[in-house]
């Protein structure tokens, strides 16, 4: 990555880094969505299983490979500040902690899922689904997590293209899987939702022994010699990597987990509106990805410039990437009004599901302005490696203002299950507007100091 003069310049670059950040994105959300459409085919109980089993871990796996994320702009401002000698030492405590969260995990794992799942009122060719997706998903998770930090650290380069191209390599081989193990074949056992988990963690396998074999073998990434020297664990880069990881993992956690939350609360449902909320949110989710993408390529452009002491190249940066979320998710809200019916048949033959399907996802349009707004600016954020006040607002907007309002009109009005949707759209608008606030006082003060401020 180098630095430009130009605003053209500038787009080019934004584009260059955001556009493969996008195709990898859409590519690893893919391998959920291809597990609920394929899974969606067997059966409902299936498609239930797998919702309540994703419900739990996505959560889980975004919240702590959020962590994990501070690894991009520790990397960017270090290359930003010519400061590259410092990338491999924290490279190799990035993946110390990869390994440390992963035991952790599965021990929580372990301990938890019975109790959890018992504690549901599903039926229980629900629960068994669920529970093995995420058994199975757990021989994963190693992996996934080392991937994260790799990734991290391809990306803060601003060598996006590559972490696209591994993506691309594996999305393929991972609908095969899929396609072998949900429906049992070649000889193969049928094995469902479950198959589904399976798929993803031999996935998450691949996906990490791609992208090691590149940065170590591959320039510009062999310029960084990464993992020449056994490097003890230093406590000390720990807490650098934590201090900034945990604010953006609860931050993402509190985001997350509110959905997953609602996908709970949804099980006093039946298992049809249990699984067109399932779907609706998928697509949704899957729209969310070009704000995301965004988001992730301020992190490293904001760190890039920061880094550099370049404030007013980081705040075009920042304005540049929320006018391009409000278009293009402006343009998909439009596009999911037009054809709501259409994507629900997308995941399901099933009449009831597809009616309802389509009747969630009018409240899904409303999310998508607010999204717009609040990732990029998140992503600006980490790029400063401001990070606890986000974290703070994620958890007032979704937790005190979002699920309460949900919870009343779900339970109270007429809304029923909608009435869970409305409030999540309530507590995104609220979010939104807190971190447009917080980003207008940091840049303020970053232009007059150039100190960030606590």
């Amino acid at each position: 990555m180098h630095q430009v003069f130009s605003y053209k310049d500038r787009l080019q670059l934004f584009i260059k880094i955001v556009v493969p950040i996008l195709i990898t994105q859409l590519g690893l959300f893919s391998m959920n969505l291809f597990d609920i459409m394929m899974t969606g085919n067997v059966g409902a109980s299936d498609l239930a299983g797998v919702a309540i089993g994703s419900g739990l871990w996505v959560p889980v796996y975004t919240g702590l490979s959020g962590i994990l994320l501070s690894i991009t702009p520790i990397v960017a401002q270090l290359v930003g500040a010519k400061k590259t000698e410092g990338v491999p030492f924290s490279i190799t405590q990035g993946v110390y902690v990869a390994f440390a969260m992963s035991i952790l995990v599965i021990l929580m794992g372990a301990l938890l899922i019975n109790p959890i799942l018992s504690g549901m009122n599903l039926e229980e060719g629900v629960r068994h689904v669920a529970k093995y997706y995420l058994v199975a998903l757990g021989f994963g998770i190693i992996p996934l997590f080392v991937y994260t930090v790799i990734r991290c650290f391809i990306d803060a380069l601003g060598h996006t293209r590559t972490s696209m191209i591994i993506t691309l390599l594996s999305l393929p081989i991972n609908v095969l899987l899929n396609y072998l193990l949900i429906f049992g074949k070649l000889g193969l056992p049928a094995l469902g939702g479950i198959g589904s988990g399976v798929a993803s963690a031999l996935t998450y396998w691949l996906i990490m022994i791609i992208s090691l074999y590149i940065v170590l073998k591959k320039k510009p990434f062999t310029k960084y010699p990464l993992f020449k020297k056994l490097y003890p664990v230093s406590f000390s880069k720990w807490k650098e990597i934590l201090l900034i990881g945990v604010p953006i993992g609860l931050s993402i956690f509190f985001e997350t987990s509110i959905f997953s939350a609602v996908t709970l609360l949804m099980s006093s449902f039946d298992t049809v509106t249990i699984a067109s909320h399932q779907v609706a949110l998928n697509f949704a989710s899957l729209l969310y990805m070009i704000p995301l993408s965004i988001s992730m390529a301020l992190t490293i452009l904001v760190g890039f410039e920061v880094g550099a002491g370049r404030i007013h190249d980081a705040k075009q940066y920042t304005i540049m990437g929320v006018v391009s979320a409000v278009l293009l998710s402006s343009i998909c809200a439009v596009f999911l009004y037009f054809f709501r019916a259409e994507v629900a048949y997308l995941y399901t033959k099933d009449p009831e599901v597809i009616a309802l399907t389509t009747a969630f996802l009018l409240y899904a349009i409303f999310f998508q302005l607010s999204d717009a707004i609040a990732a990029p600016i998140q992503g600006a954020l980490r790029g400063y490696k401001d990070v606890n006040v986000t974290f703070m607002l994620a958890f007032v907007s979704y937790w005190i203002i979002g699920l309460p309002i949900g919870y009343l009109l779900a339970n109270f009005t007429e809304f029923g299950a909608f009435g869970y949707w409305i409030g999540l759209i309530c507590g995104l608008a609220a979010g939104a507007v807190g971190l447009s606030f917080r980003l207008s006082i940091l840049q303020k003060r970053y232009m007059r100091t150039n100190v960030p401020i606590k």
